[in-house]
């Protein structure tokens, strides 16, 4: 397009286009922005954000993915960049602040390589050799932990607990995250275990009574009162209980029924039809002498009175989850139809059923159950925020634990890892010959990232801690110590250098090695982009154009249309 002739357009004149070195530098400092924003939030000193969100409510967390989440960006390498903390909340449940930190800070060190043409492929080369260096160090600064050992699952737990809100209130988050996880960790025989917390582990939030009021239930619990509380039992001792997922009523036409009837003693005879039909289905019940019936689906009038005849405890229209939860902890079986009923449906693993007010409201408690594989935990506190910031520190400290409990091995926290990674990977550098040397040794100067900011937010002298935990690590291959490694880090409270064996800090492998993966390859990858398109039609004069901001944006360009123009 630069030669002697005009220039051809190809695309459309409303198009905006970025490309080569712009593109690039704009990818980066979008990066940058989004990492700024929650840079204050790593850490055990963190500070807390609170957003307005599209609805109105209020979000008040320390939690990286629940920020980013709720913010709206315009610019498409930062919605690149808060997909990534999305992805380490799915894949591990934690580290969710320190993989965009890290992957804006490696983004920001790439700058000065483009500035000095050299090649994004050569820097993502360099990338990927610095990553797989890096796992093998963090592999042999990682050591197994037995997971039967309680105290050494708690200390793991606690560290992930220590940056977030609920750290004030000692060690009762960290006790609720692990008896969740190990009362749903079901051994699969081959020596691995599935943790399934997001189906079997039911978090109830209700609001009042205190923070200390949090339990685990050894069962179920759900938002349900009996059919007919007057006429049926609110406490079962060892009940047998019985799981449908049909309705106890009679059926209705799927679509418009019409019956002609010429007699009038047949319309009788129709309505007789569906009382016996009910009757004999609460028979067949009936017969399995079972405590409490549990249907999704509806249930009759009649149908209740016949079950209140037989001295049976009924519960409707329960959620499918709850209902695969209550079979797992009892030990019931799910029957599609009465007619299918058999003994070995009936669960009886329950010890106790039991109806309670909480608040407002009754639930309905199926507890001290032999083995009960799912489990309820109950959240208690002042306010909804409150609630909703303990429920999202709760999923972390579970996530935590299910990653030691599948992968039982430790790294130290506190930035000790990121030092000792990249002091190796500075050793390692000298090594390598030619121009991929620096962006190889980039890598290591980026995970200085985590320690520093775990400084600067403790409010130390970070220039003066840095080169004292640099110092440290040096010394400390020099000193070559039994080839033990070294765990020295910051202690994120006070800001000074400590053994993190000592202080009790550690963090679950699978973590660790994830953010660095992720942040690594998302960095390689906006790199790699050289040509931004964004081909969405301009509203709101030129300010308004996708993909030339770099932060927040609080307007949404991006849809297809506003409502109100849909109607011109």
């Amino acid at each position: 397009m630069q030669g002697m002739q005009s220039p051809i357009m190809v695309m459309n004149t409303n198009t905006k286009r970025e490309t080569g070195r712009t593109a690039q530098l704009n990818n980066i400092a979008a990066a940058k922005a989004v990492a700024d924003i929650i840079r204050t939030t790593l850490g055990p000193r963190s500070m807390l954000k609170m957003i307005l969100d599209a609805s109105g409510g209020i979000v008040l967390t320390n939690d990286g993915n629940a920020i980013l989440r709720e913010i709206d960006v315009t610019h498409p390498a930062a919605k690149s960049m808060i997909e990534l903390s999305r992805t380490q909340d799915e894949e591990v449940g934690d580290g969710t602040t320190s993989v965009i930190i890290l992957a804006g800070e490696i983004l920001h060190l790439s700058q000065p390589f483009l500035e000095k043409d050299i090649h994004p492929t050569v820097i993502v080369r360099a990338y990927m050799k610095a990553l797989d260096a890096a796992v093998k160090i963090i592999d042999s600064l990682a050591f197994p932990i037995d997971v039967d050992d309680r105290q050494q699952l708690m200390n793991i737990v606690n560290s992930c607990i220590g940056t977030k809100y609920t750290s004030r209130f000692g060690p009762l988050m960290a006790e609720l995250a692990l008896e969740a996880v190990l009362c749903v960790a079901v051994d699969n025989g081959d020596g691995t275990k599935e943790v399934d917390i997001k189906k079997y582990a039911k978090v109830e939030k209700i609001a009042g009574g205190s923070i200390d009021d949090c339990r685990v239930l050894k069962g179920v619990m759900m938002n349900k009162d009996v059919v007919a509380p007057g006429r049926m039992q609110r406490r079962i001792e060892n009940p047998r209980v019985m799981l449908l997922d049909c309705p106890l009523e009679y059926k209705k036409g799927e679509n418009q029924t019409n019956v002609e009837i010429t007699k009038e003693e047949d319309w009788a005879v129709l309505l007789k039809m569906e009382e016996d039909w009910i009757q004999g289905v609460c028979a067949q019940i009936a017969s399995l002498k079972p405590d409490i019936v549990v249907t999704e689906k509806g249930l009759s009038d009649l149908a209740t009175h016949y079950l209140c005849k037989a001295g049976i405890t009924a519960l409707r229209r329960v959620r499918k989850t709850d209902n695969n939860r209550i079979a797992r902890a009892t030990g019931a079986s799910i029957v599609h139809r009465v007619e299918e009923l058999k003994e070995e449906d009936i669960g009886t693993g329950a010890g106790l059923f039991k109806v309670e007010k909480l608040g407002e409201e009754y639930f309905s408690f199926f507890v001290d159950c032999k083995e009960p594989k799912a489990c309820s935990i109950i959240l208690r506190g002042a306010s909804r925020d409150v609630l909703n910031e303990v429920e999202r520190n709760l999923q972390d400290a579970m996530g935590v634990a299910r990653n030691v409990v599948h992968d039982p091995r430790l790294l130290p926290g506190g930035g000790a890892v990121e030092m000792a990674v990249s002091r190796a990977i500075s050793e390692e550098a000298l090594k390598i010959e030619g121009v991929e040397q620096w962006p190889f040794k980039a890598i290591g100067q980026a995970l200085e990232v985590i320690p520093r900011t775990l400084a600067q937010n403790c409010g130390a002298n970070v220039i003066r801690t840095l080169t004292k935990l640099r110092a440290k690590h040096a010394e400390w291959t020099a000193e070559s110590t039994g080839g033990k490694a070294c765990t020295f880090g910051i202690d994120g409270d006070k800001g000074t250098i400590v053994d993190m064996k000592e202080l009790g800090v550690w963090e679950a492998y699978a973590v660790k090695v994830q953010s660095i993966k992720t942040a690594v390859e998302s960095a390689a990858m906006l790199l790699r982009i050289d040509d931004i398109v964004s081909g969405l039609s301009q509203k709101g004069g030129p300010g308004a154009a996708a993909g030339t901001g770099t932060g927040v944006a609080p307007q949404q360009d991006d849809e297809e249309d506003p409502p109100e123009k849909l109607g011109e």
